[in-house]
């Protein structure tokens, strides 16, 4: 019994470091092309909202906070953007939010289908 619970505990280590570590891989220089698709909405300055808030910092933020006075969405969310939650987000926005089980209503429309595309979009977030 101890033994199937490290061999659990072992399977569950190593299958979060190697999703990890597909993110690692992405490329920022790439993922500022396909950060042109996010542009109109969002920026990655700091402090400096458009439509959507700033992403700048994102990495590691508790979801729904944000200096964005008019941004209420994901207010009250329990979890915090890392490159699995990102990828996740920006693949399918009302799946993820449903997967979260938050109201799936977003402005967001944007999705970013091509898995080596989040990896390099999320490279490129991680930079600013």
């Amino acid at each position: 019994m101890i033994k199937g619970k490290f061999l659990a505990f072992g399977l569950a280590t190593v299958m979060a470091l190697a999703s990890s570590a597909a993110f690692a891989d992405g490329d920022a220089k790439k993922g500022e092309k396909v950060f042109k698709k996010c542009k109109a909405c969002h920026s990655v300055d700091k402090g400096k909202h458009k439509i959507g808030p700033s992403l700048a910092g994102i990495m590691g933020r508790k979801a729904g906070t944000t200096s964005f006075k008019k941004y209420k969405a994901l207010k009250g969310a329990d979890f915090k953007w890392d490159d699995d939650n990102i990828s996740d987000w920006i693949e399918n926005q009302k799946d993820f939010l449903k997967e979260k089980g938050l109201p799936t209503k977003t402005a967001m429309k944007v999705k970013i289908k091509k898995e080596k595309d989040r990896e390099n979009l999320i490279a490129y977030l991680k930079s600013h």
